[in-house]
């Protein structure tokens, strides 16, 4: 396995993680990439941003979501 090849494995590994973090493990893919979409759309500095990273770093030093959350589609397999 090249160098290139094992970084991207771990980034992979590590975005995957914050998935699960997240509690969205049986989120439904396409509801998870409209997701990352609207978040790829606010401007890095703005408040919202800042507001979304408070959120986030809150979340690191918290106990895991659970994944059963109410308001996740869950799906049977991933394609």
């Amino acid at each position: 396995m090249t160098a290139e090849c094992k970084r991207e494995a771990r980034e992979k590994f590590r975005l995957g993680g914050i998935v699960a973090r997240a509690g969205l493990t049986q989120a439904d893919r396409a509801f998870l990439l409209g997701g990352l979409i609207e978040l790829a759309r606010v401007t890095p500095g703005s408040a919202e941003h800042r507001r979304l990273r408070d959120i986030g770093e809150e979340a690191f030093r918290a106990p895991p979501l659970d994944s059963g959350s109410p308001h996740i589609a869950e799906t049977a397999e991933w394609h």
